[in-house]
């Protein structure tokens, strides 16, 4: 295949970023543009690629094909000069079929868990030999990057739902986490990102397998309606409704101190399988069993799988322990969804059950904020502080008579405060933090700077003394 130059606008995103690694992987010149420098960019630009800070006409010159974030609107000054210039432009979803082209697909699909599931498959694969190419949109503390462009078989990649992207994808086997109602501003109910998901389950090839975690009523429901197209491999901790196990079954669970569990696997094919998890909270077990139904599909064997997760270390940002100083620990998570607030919290009291808990929440997007507004209500009851900060609008503009501050005050927590932005919030936190505490900071906006901050100040405060 020919290796025409690229070029990626909103490329310092994990999803574009992604992409641009696995094609200079592939060898493809690649450029890209976004607003700031980012990580990811800064990344990229260390392998090859050229990084353009800021959206300019001239910055697509010499590219044969343009590609675009969802972020990215159609007015966009590049995306304008490349129609004009009869440059081909696509969105992510209509590229990432063609990367995938000559390797057998493995997706990952779910509200919660894709990003950990898809790294724990990935890893899985890489540690048994099988050198997968994988898309992940965090990065995995064992392979490091979140993107490569393997020599295997399999493609493996973390399947998003926003914007019906997944429905480019046409993989061979796909996983199902949970089907939980989310982005109100693509799916205006709770059928229209039910029936995404089902069209994304249709996407499969024919002779595909389906593995979908039944502990989830969403993701059954949808089993039981393509169950006659694909082959279905549930897994879970509970029987299903009609009272039989599911394939892959997960018993006798063990929290250890760390808040990581080990525990059995049940299937009808094997006898008993111990695994014992380094990743704390029980929804990690459900992601681990998801990782062996993939691993029987590909032939991997049952105790090497077993091995490989119990070597996984996690995901950036997804209860991400950034350090401890002055008695104090800082984690970082990516929850912006109530169900993940609560299951973060929940793993966060059970790890450090006798210490002082703060959550910091970052709210995602007005949107979501006022569709599930009465579950955020109510999931903060695990932590002993709660610090709300102002909406990080992301691609959205603040609805009229919106004050967040009234909605602060309808937290049902008994120590809830507001704090408008970043800067008073680090203040603040410095000043109240007391040794032994924890500090989980809830954000998929900027607000993990918060962390990166507390960490250098409050070294320096105790190196003073």
């Amino acid at each position: 295949m020919e290796k025409y130059p690229v070029h990626l606008i909103g490329i310092g995103g994990s999803g574009l970023s992604a992409i641009g690694r696995v094609l200079i992987e592939k060898g493809y010149p690649v450029s890209g543009s976004d607003r700031q420098m980012t990580p990811f960019a800064q990344q990229l630009q260390s392998v090859g690629a050229t990084v353009y800070i800021g959206h300019r006409p001239e910055n697509i010159k010499g590219a044969s094909l343009v590609i675009r974030s969802s972020a990215i609107p159609e007015d966009n000054s590049e995306v304008q000069a490349a129609l004009k210039a009869g440059v081909t432009v696509l969105n992510r979803a209509e590229f990432i079929s063609q990367l995938m082209d000559d390797q057998r697909g493995i997706a990952i699909a779910g509200t919660h868990g894709k990003t950990t599931t898809t790294s724990m498959i990935a890893w899985l694969l890489q540690t048994n030999g099988l050198d997968p190419s994988f898309i992940i949109g965090g990065v995995p503390r064992n392979l490091g990057v979140n993107a490569h462009a393997g020599k295997g078989p399999y493609f493996v990649i973390e399947a998003d739902e926003y914007d019906r992207m997944f429905l480019g994808l046409k993989p061979e086997i796909a996983v199902i986490t949970n089907i939980e109602y989310d982005h109100p501003d693509c799916f205006p109910t709770q059928q229209d990102f039910y029936q995404a998901f089902r069209d994304f389950a249709l996407c499969l090839l024919p002779g595909g397998s389906l593995i979908v975690c039944s502990d989830d009523v969403g993701a059954v429901r949808l089993m039981d309606e393509v169950k006659s197209k694909y082959a279905t491999l549930p897994y879970g901790l509970n029987v299903l409704p009609n009272n039989q196990p599911p394939h892959f079954m997960g018993k006798n669970l063990k929290q250890g101190k760390n808040g990581a569990y080990s525990f059995e696997v049940m299937t009808d094919k094997e006898l008993p399988l111990r695994v014992e998890l380094q990743v704390p909270g029980r929804h990690n077990v459900l992601n681990a069993l998801a990782s062996l139904a993939v691993a029987e599909l590909v032939g991997v064997l049952p105790k090497h799988a077993a091995d490989a997760l119990h070597e996984f270390l996690g995901t950036g940002r997804r209860f991400e322990v950034r350090g401890e100083v002055a008695g104090i620990k800082i984690i970082d998570d990516y929850a912006h969804h109530p169900s993940e607030i609560r299951a973060t919290l929940s793993t966060a009291r059970a790890t450090f059950p006798q210490r002082r808990l703060w959550a910091v929440w970052q709210p995602h997007t007005y949107s979501r904020i006022q569709a599930l507004w009465d579950e955020f209500a109510t999931a903060f009851w695990d932590a002993d502080i709660v610090v709300m900060l102002d909406v990080y609008a992301a691609r959205e503009q603040k609805p009229a008579q919106f004050v967040t501050r009234d909605l602060a005050s309808q937290i049902n927590h008994p120590e809830v405060h507001f704090i408008e932005n970043i800067d008073q919030a680090v203040s603040y936190l410095q000043k109240n933090l007391q040794h032994g505490d924890v500090l989980v900071v809830l954000s998929a906006g900027d607000a993990d700077q918060i962390n990166t901050r507390l960490l250098v100040i409050l070294g320096e405060q105790s190196e003073a003394g």
